[in-house]
């Protein structure tokens, strides 16, 4: 169950952070979050907290269950 949400919370953010044309360290900066942690959380490496993944939705302008959701669109 965590790996399939960790690959689920990877795709989305970078799909969603590619829609935006955000670079990593943008995000990262928008975030509050240092880019070696949003690495490791879109390669998988890390399950984040739940405050960091609100955190990134907020920056990126969506919910956080759009960041967790096999939705794609």
């Amino acid at each position: 169950m965590e790996n399939e949400l960790r690959k689920k919370l990877s795709y989305n953010l970078r799909v969603e952070r590619a829609k935006k044309a955000l670079t990593q360290e943008k995000l990262a900066e928008l975030a509050s979050i240092s880019t070696k942690h949003l690495t490791k959380i879109e390669n998988e490496n890390v399950t984040p907290s739940i405050y960091i993944v609100y955190k990134l939705a907020k920056a990126l302008g969506v919910s956080v269950d759009k960041l967790i959701s096999d939705e794609t669109d």
